[in-house]
């Protein structure tokens, strides 16, 4: 992967080719293709969206993707739940432990668990929320009709196969594959991680407003695949989610015979050790608005149908300032994961895997070991380090998934964090 992705504007297209001479030099569908491939077009975007929004590209494939039969129901992914959700949102506040280690050999689609959501993916607004633990890789392909999916990996190493190329996703990166577009989950031994899925307008680059031209993740650090294919003569399954069901068919051959592409609708992927954290260096707490990597925008201007959040090593020298994130009650709801460390806004009791929910106007903040140690410690500039946390932040009440309020890794007596202040 080395092409750089540009997120904040899309009027840039990306090409790639597995064979010379494969893209054609002028035409996006010639009336005859290089090397008898098959042109066709794959839109993230409808046909007449304004320029800087609209998503396509173009793929040279062995065969067109039209070739298959009727899809049919098929019972795939059973811990995996869509919405509309059918519990209420939740005013209690929630944490899970990590999600254990399957027994059985588990690939990404049987490894999904649910935690919450919002939103319809028929009303194409809203988004879900899972926890996936796997240790085999995937022998069928999948496409998402309903989202685009962000991956979080938290421990492992997975490798996405895409219509346009293969990228790999170690703990402390992140991945997209665009809505659509078929693909499969390989694992190199087990994996586990967090899984969101945006029904909503596609991911991008915050605004940076009054901090500049430099910040928070910049366009170049994203990457996109190297064009790759497969000619492979076995037949494949192919799984498709659309409505929160799964369908399948069967193919002759693999449904990766892309060679060439070009365009803007692609998967990238993105190491968050490359975020340039913003902060303060006099006093006070800046809103956590600072560390966006990724916003799906909302309804309104500057609310987020989800903003994708991200807590990195960073150093606090603020004076005469409570460093940790302090007590708040807000109009967004939060699902935070943790992949590596400490979070500093709790002392215990959030491990790596395991995640939290704050719906709307739910009152929270750090433990009482947490603000013991914070208004106690001399006012020197400190590292925080060694910790990755990240949160899901979204205008609309989260609604868990019925399996989430009643897996063993639900954490009873969460609320007690809070009971000793006086």
């Amino acid at each position: 992967m080395t092409d750089p992705a540009e997120l904040s504007g899309f009027g840039n297209a990306f090409a790639s080719e597995a064979k010379a001479g494969a893209l054609p030099p002028h035409q996006n569908s010639p009336q005859e293709v290089p090397f008898g491939l098959y042109a066709e077009q794959l839109s993230g975007s409808a046909f007449t969206a304004p320029r800087a929004e609209n998503r396509r590209t173009w793929m040279y494939r062995l065969r067109p993707s039209a070739a298959h039969g009727a899809f049919e129901p098929v019972s795939s992914a059973p811990g995996w739940s869509t919405g509309p959700f059918i519990a209420p949102p939740v005013p209690n506040r929630l944490r899970w432990n990590p999600l254990s280690s399957p027994e059985a050999q588990t690939d990404f689609l049987a490894g999904v668990a649910t935690l919450a959501g919002n939103g319809d993916p028929d009303a194409q607004q809203g988004v879900a929320v899972h926890r996936y633990a796997l240790n085999v890789s995937m022998v069928d392909a999948f496409f998402n009709a309903d989202a685009d999916m962000l991956f979080v990996p938290q421990s492992g190493l997975l490798r996405i196969v895409t219509e346009l190329g293969v990228f790999e996703l170690p703990s402390g990166w992140i991945g997209s594959v665009p809505r659509g577009m078929r693909m499969r989950v390989e694992s190199v031994g087990p994996a586990s991680g967090y899984l969101c899925e945006n029904y909503g307008a596609p991911f991008v680059l915050p605004e940076l407003g009054p901090i500049g031209a430099n910040g928070l993740a910049n366009p170049h650090d994203f990457l996109t695949p190297q064009a790759a294919y497969e000619d492979a003569p076995r037949p494949t399954r192919l799984i498709q989610k659309l409505g929160g069901r799964f369908y399948v068919t069967e193919l002759p051959r693999s449904p990766f015979d892309v060679v060439a592409w070009r365009g803007n609708l692609v998967p990238y992927r993105y190491e968050l050790a490359r975020f340039n954290t913003i902060n303060t260096v006099s006093f006070d707490h800046p809103d956590p608005s600072i560390f966006t990597v990724l916003t799906s925008p909302g309804p309104r201007p500057g609310t987020a149908n989800c903003d994708f959040v991200v807590f990195p090593p960073r150093w606090m020298v603020a004076e005469h300032t409570f460093r940790p994130p302090w007590f708040h009650r807000n109009v967004m709801s939060e699902l935070m994961g943790l992949i590596r460390g400490v979070y500093d806004a709790k002392a215990t009791g959030f491990l790596p895997g395991g995640a939290s929910l704050h719906n709307c106007m739910s009152a929270h903040g750090p433990d009482q070991a947490t603000y013991e140690a914070a208004i106690a410690e001399p006012m020197e500039p400190r590292k925080v380090d060694g910790t990755l946390a990240f949160m899901f932040e979204t205008c609309r009440p989260y609604r868990p998934a019925e399996d989430a309020l009643t897996a063993p890794s639900l954490q009873g007596g969460y609320d007690a964090v809070w009971r000793g202040f006086d």
